[in-house]
């Protein structure tokens, strides 16, 4: 399959027009981000995220965290922000936190057995936005086959996903890591669904390149599990 350097002007607009057609057919497109290499798909596609899921040996019990544009796709994809997730997100979006929260029943959308809930994050890479600028949310999971190491190259990626992807776009090597954090780690997760209940708490369900104590000093030790 095709990979484009994004660092080369003709590749990029070549490549970025691939992708954008190629996630509209319900196909997979690797993209850089600010922690990994990810694999999107089309969020709204259930097709589409089925081949995700099947592309790095997944079911549908592994739903993919959904990556957004900006915050303020945060409040039309989520049924309830605590005012704890606006702080989060003004500090940390564009970055490495993914947060968990109920998704809006409304959504026209299947990405596994999520059980009402979604996870969201805004990247901070510059060729992950300009895509997710053009295509709205995609449902975008580390570019690796389920048990190997996160791909921090697009080679790595390419070794492990083959064909299985449409189109490759590289960014160079991924993952500068948060002071005090982890090299070669993926996003913070953080499950805050609780958040709604006043005594509800946050839950960190992955240490990632956040560090927990940066979370627990924007949420308050009071608020966190």
């Amino acid at each position: 399959m095709p990979t484009f350097d994004t660092a080369i002007p003709a590749e990029l607009l070549t490549g970025m027009r691939l992708a954008r057609a190629a996630i509209g057919r319900g196909e997979l497109v690797v993209i850089p981000t600010d922690t990994v290499y990810g694999v999107a798909a089309d969020a709204f596609s259930p097709a589409a995220v089925l081949r995700l899921l099947e592309a790095k040996g997944r079911d549908r019990t592994a739903p993919p965290p959904v990556l957004v544009p900006g915050i303020p796709t945060l409040d039309a994809l989520a049924e309830f922000v605590p005012d704890e997730v606006h702080a989060l997100v003004a500090e940390f979006w564009p970055g490495g936190l993914t947060i968990i929260l109920r998704a809006r029943p409304t959504l026209d959308w299947d990405l596994g057995e999520t059980r009402g809930t979604v996870a969201l994050r805004m990247p901070s890479d510059t060729i992950a936005l300009e895509l997710l600028a053009e295509t709205g949310p995609l449902a975008v999971s580390s570019a690796n086959r389920t048990g190997e190491p996160a791909a921090t190259t697009v080679a790595e990626a390419e070794a492990m996903l083959g064909d299985a992807v449409e189109v490759y776009l590289a960014g160079g090597p991924v993952g500068a890591a948060y002071p005090g954090a982890e090299e070669r780690v993926g996003s913070t997760i953080v499950d805050a669904t609780a958040l709604e209940s006043p005594n509800g708490k946050l839950r960190i369900v992955r240490h990632g390149v956040i560090p927990d104590a940066e979370i627990v000093r924007i949420v308050g030790a009071d608020r966190c599990a």
